[in-house]
């Protein structure tokens, strides 16, 4: 009996020291899926394995930027803050065409896609093309923050309730005539320009807030790209272009 319980206690502490070895050594090409936490679950693991781009994991929390990786490459936000159809696949790449399918990573949450005028005939004649933005990290500025410099707090608010803090559609005024959203009188409604009017923030904002964390945590650590953002619109309609140097 006593030999019984020596082996049994022999093997469960292999059987311990083999799951904390496998502990370890769990990684991607992508990154690492350690340091889950309390959350810890199979998006992760998922996450990292479909992520398109190399991933840097430096002063990050892995199993934030896995999850992350999983609710914007799940979600198609690619599909949108990419340059459009014609640049979201890699040659050769294009499910749409029955090929398998391989993101762009020259172009991957860039930015720089035109949705046109989407609130005709209550936007008014003015009204803008609205483009995506560009929503990878610009490492020249010394904070590697999504977006170029969007801290979380804002982020947060940006997910929660749709701000525009870049005002780049306001509503008309005496001193805004173009590019901008013209102020109906009732019933008509007017579009609220302060608030992002393409963006599914009203979907997002129901995400627990380690979601939409996880998603900033994923953003800061997808690579830099330049983008096609302000796209056909331009400075002409009021939208500032981004600096040459973005990446550098």
């Amino acid at each position: 009996m006593k030999s019984r319980k020596k082996f049994l206690a022999i093997g469960a502490m292999l059987v311990c020291a083999a799951l904390a070895l496998a502990g370890t050594m769990t990684s991607s090409p992508r990154g690492r899926t350690d340091d889950q936490g309390d959350e810890a679950d199979s998006r992760i693991r998922i996450g990292f394995a479909i992520a398109p781009v190399q991933l840097n994991l430096e002063g990050k929390n892995p199993a934030l930027v896995g999850l992350g990786s999983y609710i914007v490459n799940t979600e198609g936000c690619n599909d949108c803050h990419s340059a459009g159809p014609p640049t979201q696949y890699a040659a050769g790449g294009n499910p749409f065409l029955g090929q398998p399918k391989v993101v762009n990573q020259k172009t991957y949450l860039g930015g720089g896609r035109d949705f046109g005028i989407v609130f005709v005939p209550i936007a008014g004649p003015n009204a803008p093309h609205i483009i995506s933005r560009n929503l990878t990290p610009a490492p020249n500025n010394e904070t590697g923050l999504p977006g170029g410099d969007i801290t979380y707090d804002r982020f947060l608010q940006i997910i929660q309730q749709g701000t525009d803090f870049d005002h780049l559609h306001p509503n008309c005024s005496v001193n805004v005539n173009t590019n901008c959203f013209s102020v109906n009188t009732p019933p008509t409604p007017s579009v609220d320009g302060d608030l992002l009017q393409v963006m599914p923030w009203p979907n997002f904002k129901d995400l627990r807030e380690r979601e939409i964390r996880a998603i900033y945590e994923y953003l800061r650590a997808v690579p830099c790209i330049q983008g096609n953002y302000p796209g056909p619109g331009g400075p002409a309609a009021g939208i500032p272009p981004e600096p040459a140097d973005r990446c550098q």
